[in-house]
């Protein structure tokens, strides 16, 4: 089990004020390099980690399911669309459509892997999505997944460091 997931709750909540913070000045004067600097520690940070040992994304919250990934997905399961929706899905508040329930319906909690890991939603291929381009326009759901993802806390906490953007970052 990742070592920071036993306290990611409190080690995100003490944090929280800071990053967002952080990240309001990240926004304002985003650094050309922003976008290549968190390719670099988001690879890093995966060199050394291991989500199997985790899986706290897919027991805790549901992703997004795209038009896409629903036809994809309905046909890997031998399913009609519909059948498919009315079985795994519904609409959140945002009107997004998400699992009806958590741990994820594919998520075999023995080993944590998934059992539609080849066709898996882009939301979960992409997660924790510390990679993206335009990484700045990201930044509430980084600091939401700052409380899900051990890997997500360490490349942020790695990210101030390495790019301190004046005023205290400390509380």
């Amino acid at each position: 089990m990742d070592k920071d997931l036993e306290n990611l709750t409190e080690l995100a909540a003490e944090k929280l004020e800071e990053n967002k913070k952080y990240f309001q000045r990240l926004k304002r004067r985003t650094p050309k390099r922003l976008d290549l600097l968190m390719h670099e520690l988001h690879d890093n940070e995966f060199e050394k980690t291991d989500c199997l040992t985790c899986g706290n994304c897919c027991k805790t919250t549901s992703p997004i399911f795209t038009e896409k990934d629903i036809e994809r997905i309905s046909k890997y399961l031998k399913m009609k669309v519909r059948d498919f929706v009315s079985q795994y899905l519904e609409r959140d508040s945002d009107d997004f459509m998400v699992l009806k329930s958590a741990p994820c319906t594919f998520l075999d909690e023995r080993d944590n892997s998934c059992f539609i890991y080849d066709v898996r939603p882009k939301a979960c291929a992409e997660y924790p999505h510390t990679d993206r381009k335009k990484f700045a326009s990201i930044s509430d759901l980084t600091i939401k997944n700052t409380e899900i993802c051990p890997a997500t806390y360490r490349i942020v906490e790695e990210l101030k460091k390495r790019l301190p953007l004046g005023g205290s970052t400390k509380r």
